[in-house]
């Protein structure tokens, strides 16, 4: 699973501007960044100033070796693409942002199931204008994007969490994520389409308040979802697409999308301008901390989830956007960094929770250096190490634990005497743990 941030702080026409946004995302130990590209109406290929943009972006990804995933949206309602000539060119400029960058991770839109981003959200006999519309748009950029490239993974949704479903709304006329999924796979069924619209979706599950800890914000009897919500999600996917050629029950999922906004403390106020929305309920640092390892633990343990990424990793300056990132606007640290850095790390070992039905095996290396014998191991691991004389004489045995991707040296050395020496190494994951791996390895004289 990818926990990443959604950080367009990294976009600018300055390379080293980029990479030192990129590099602070990095020290936060984020593994994946998520940028957007705004498409207008006309527009087929990507400008020259955007393309540089972009170059700089993939290469500073590059240099910290964080994945990219990329939405390309509309910027607003008053240019959401509906006409076929519209959304043929939304295509197309899909397609040419994939054959320019080489992108592996492509998003589709930005939450259509708000007026914000797309309208109409109703026809005239109120009924749902915005899932059909957005099903079209979403198979002719799968389509094209997949002429590019095959490989490339075509992500739908990028859902709002919340929407009030009511066609009689006159100022904020939006569609709740729970009936969006439904009328998708209506559109689809009724388009009679063989093959599929999406290889993964996206929603943004954010808590109806900041002060809300992820594992609490179950919404059993309301349209919304957040987190806790996965079970809801699937079964919805799957009402919605099973028995067609559109995944559903099954489908990947993104979390693109999670913020918990924290405290300002009077020495950074200056830094920030105007007055918190009252809703928000912001938290203090530490508990941004823990909620945010928290919800990285959930994520970990919903079979679906290949990626949460934290919106932001750098605070907004307004204070009516969001203050939900790890760094203050001037890029100096919280407090709460430390802690979401930790939580990525036992993300990666796979210890950051223990989840029902997971199994998990580590693939290992050891490399001999004179005496020295280095272990690596791809997730923590517990290991039992055993050093050999030739034909099975037991010279030593040790345990001992290895933290994921670190070099750990065993605490045992090669012999220098001449003779032939055999390793034994038997590893299995510190937690979730499924069958062990079982390494031999012969050994030369230290």
């Amino acid at each position: 699973m990818l926990v990443g941030a959604t950080e367009d702080a990294v976009r600018s026409a300055d390379p080293q501007v980029a990479q030192r946004q990129m590099d602070l995302l990095a020290a936060a130990g984020f593994r994946a960044v998520r940028v957007t590209q705004v498409w207008a109406p006309g527009d087929t290929t990507v400008s020259a100033a955007d393309a540089t943009i972009l170059a700089n972006v993939f290469a500073a990804a590059k240099k910290d070796g964080l994945e990219v995933l990329l939405t390309v949206m509309n910027y607003g309602s008053r240019t959401t693409p509906l006409t076929d000539s519209d959304q043929a060119d939304f295509a197309a400029y899909a397609a040419a942002v994939v054959r320019l960058t080489g992108l592996r991770h492509l998003i589709v839109g930005n939450e259509p199931n708000l007026n914000r981003y797309w309208l109409p959200q109703f026809d005239a006999n109120g009924d749902d204008a915005a899932a059909p519309a957005y099903e079209s748009l979403l198979a002719k950029t799968y389509d094209a994007v997949k002429a590019v490239d095959p490989n490339v993974e075509v992500i739908g949704g990028a859902l709002s969490p919340r929407g009030g479903d009511d066609p009689t709304a006159t100022i904020r006329p939006t569609h709740s994520p729970t009936q969006f999924v439904l009328d998708m796979g209506a559109a689809y069924k009724a388009s009679g389409r063989a093959k599929p619209i999406m290889d993964a979706l996206s929603l943004h599950p954010y808590e109806d308040h900041s002060s809300i800890a992820p594992a609490d914000g179950t919404h059993p009897n309301t349209t919304s979802i957040s987190l806790a919500d996965y079970p809801k999600l699937v079964a919805l996917l799957g009402q919605a697409f099973d028995g067609t050629a559109q995944a559903g029950t099954s489908l990947p999922l993104y979390f693109d999308e999670f913020g918990v906004e924290s405290q300002i403390p009077a020495a950074k106020q200056d830094l920030y301008t105007g007055s918190e929305v009252a809703v928000t309920e912001p938290v203090d640092e530490a508990t941004q901390a823990a909620y945010y390892r928290q919800a990285i633990a959930l994520a970990f343990c919903y079979p679906n989830v290949r990626g949460l990424f934290l919106f932001h990793a750098i605070d907004e300056r307004a204070m009516t956007g969001w203050q939900s990132g790890v760094y203050y606007p001037d890029d100096t640290p919280k407090s709460s960094l430390a802690g979401v850095k930790a939580a990525i790390e036992d993300q990666l070992g796979g210890v950051i929770a223990t989840c029902q039905g997971l199994r998990l095996t580590p693939t290992v290396t050891v490399t001999q250096r004179g005496r020295v014998l280095t272990l690596r191991c791809s997730l923590d691991c517990t290991y039992v190490a055993q050093l050999y004389r030739v034909p099975g004489r037991l010279l030593v045995s040790k345990r001992g634990r290895a933290r994921a991707g670190l070099s750990t040296t065993l605490p045992l050395r090669v012999p220098v005497a001449k003779g032939s020496y055999r390793l034994r190494l038997s590893a299995s994951a510190a937690a979730n743990a499924g069958k062990p791996v079982l390494l031999r390895q012969a050994l030369k004289p230290g």
